[in-house]
């Protein structure tokens, strides 16, 4: 089944099944996802705007070129979705807990977003940009953070010794999250 150009408001899909299929360039506005199971089913240039997607299943879930504004996102694991053309955006989206381990995620860009305690392991980050987010607890391990932007993103601690920081552009004092796996003191 293939849905285009269909705008979807206010629809709980915790009541009302989203069908599987396709969806191309769809909107789906102030629709509650909330632990629903997306398993399957496909969104090619798709926008969810201040939408509910927490603990949504993502099994095989094909997300290409998708946009999420203003949505609440705890406890995603986006590393369960089909990776084949995975093409993500976020804005002024609270993804709390959620998981992105393994993804390739190149040129992602993150904007006023809320990354506390996302775990970023193993995935590649090169060139994505944390534009005012907080990165309070957010794991990053093994993880290829080269030429990615965190001039204005805070909270971060960051391994470089164990993490590819390569061309990574970071600001003071932010950049001091960068030494807390020493546990030195610094003073400004």
């Amino acid at each position: 089944m293939l849905t285009e150009n269909k705008v979807f408001e206010k629809v709980s899909f915790s009541e009302h099944i989203l069908l599987k299929g396709v969806y191309e360039e769809c909107t789906f506005k102030n629709c509650n996802f909330n632990g629903v199971d997306l398993s399957g089913i496909t969104f090619r240039t798709c926008s969810f705007n201040s939408c509910d997607f927490s603990l949504t299943i993502l099994n095989n879930t094909i997300l290409q070129d998708v946009r999420f504004l203003n949505s609440k996102l705890l406890g995603v694991q986006f590393h369960q979705c089909n990776k084949f053309l995975l093409r993500l955006n976020f804005e002024n989206c609270v993804l709390k807990l959620s998981v992105f381990y393994k993804l390739k995620l190149k040129n992602t860009v993150f904007k006023n977003c809320n990354l506390q305690e996302a775990d970023f392991s193993e995935a590649d980050l090169t060139g994505a940009v944390f534009d005012n987010c907080d990165l309070l607890l957010a794991t990053f391990m093994h993880t290829n953070l080269e030429k990615a932007d965190f001039r204005s993103a805070s909270n971060y601690s960051i391994n470089p010794e164990i993490n590819r920081i390569r061309k990574a552009r970071f600001s003071i004092p932010g950049v001091t999250g960068l030494l807390t796996t020493y546990d030195i003191e610094i003073e400004w």
